[in-house]
């Protein structure tokens, strides 16, 4: 016979089955959090310390540097989840940090997608239109757009944060969970509102927080390939495979979940074996893609490898150093290396 246990991730009921399936899946879900942490962290860490300060800040460059910082902050958030998740659901960390935690995920979520639509739109700006963006592009216009972006997300986010709330099961574990119960005291209304506000908040989140700014995405990739082909603008490449490489990372890595969340949320009925089983190993698909950015800026972006292997360079070359007074001037003149290129 199989038991199980449900515990609340980004407001959906994630239920564990006792069964060798879900171990299994359980395990590598684990697993992989661990390593996405581990990854995420260095990775966006050294982008925050490359894109923020060793390089100059251009309008793509301070897009990717708040798209790590969002990650990074995402990243910060994955050993509460590791311990939550290693305790079979039960919350111990309190109320504050449910909401505030649960807050992060979501907020990272709406930043991240809007952050690599932004920067397809103004790449096809430049391809498109390259004398306005020539006139009119800056990184003054850009850091009030990306501002514009963050409180965006943040307003999303309320209606999640009001809801979400540390709650006692029938075996008194706490869970992080969205709870009605303080709004609304009548069972019957208390029903309805929770399927209410679980059916809105999924078709929100997959509208608004994912069909919609991929939509554009593609919009745009069919406007830049049709220019591109037309008039062979070349030096649009490499921006574009970096750009490329990580909004299909983003897609590929948070599309199951999307579904999936979807899916439960508008399920009038109770939620298929299937779905709920797999809720956690798509979860654990879409943190991945936090740490896959980083990896791709290395990977794909020339400027932002060589200010990183020169900056590692420095930084390790002053911290062995045993007789400064002949490295320093050496020191000096790695560590000045001109930063004059985008991301």
């Amino acid at each position: 016979m199989e038991t199980n246990s449900s515990i609340s991730l980004n407001g959906s009921e994630v239920v564990f089955y006792e069964s060798t399936t879900s171990r299994v899946l359980w395990i590598l879900s684990l697993v992989g959090l661990s390593i996405s942490f581990v990854l995420g962290v260095l990775g966006n860490g050294l982008v925050i310390w490359v894109a923020g300060f060793r390089m100059v800040h251009t309008v793509t460059s301070i897009c990717y540097l708040n798209l790590a910082l969002g990650d990074f902050c995402f990243m910060a958030t994955q050993p509460l989840h590791i311990i939550s998740m290693l305790m079979r659901g039960t919350w111990i960390f309190g109320w504050f940090l449910c909401k505030f935690v649960q807050s992060i995920v979501n907020i990272n979520l709406f930043v991240s997608v809007f952050l690599i639509t932004l920067i397809a739109m103004d790449r096809c700006n430049c391809i498109l239109h390259p004398v306005w963006a020539q006139n009119h592009r800056n990184v003054g216009l850009a850091r009030k757009v990306i501002v514009g972006v963050w409180i965006l997300s943040l307003l999303l986010t309320i209606p999640h944060f009001l809801f979400v709330t540390t709650v006692k099961d029938a075996r008194g574990d706490v869970q992080c969970t969205i709870n009605i119960e303080s709004w609304i005291v009548t069972p019957e209304e208390q029903l309805k509102l929770s399927i209410s506000v679980s059916r809105v908040s999924g078709i929100v989140c997959f509208i608004i927080g994912f069909s919609m700014p991929i939509s554009f995405i593609v919009i745009c990739y069919g406007f830049m390939a049709a220019k591109i082909c037309r008039r062979g603008f070349l030096n649009s490449s490499r921006p574009l495979r970096v750009l490329t490489a990580v909004a299909v990372s983003f897609f590929v890595c948070w599309f199951p979940f999307q579904l999936i969340n979807f899916l439960c949320s508008i399920w009038t009925k109770e939620t298929p074996y299937i779905l709920r089983m797999m809720v956690i190993p798509a979860s654990t698909l879409a943190s991945f893609n936090s740490c896959l950015n980083p990896i791709l800026y290395v990977f794909l972006g020339q400027e932002f490898r060589k200010k990183l292997v020169h900056s590692l360079y420095a930084s390790l070359e002053r911290a062995l150093s045993n007789d400064s007074a002949l490295n320093n001037g050496k020191a000096r003149n790695l560590s000045s290396y001109p930063a004059d290129s985008e991301l």
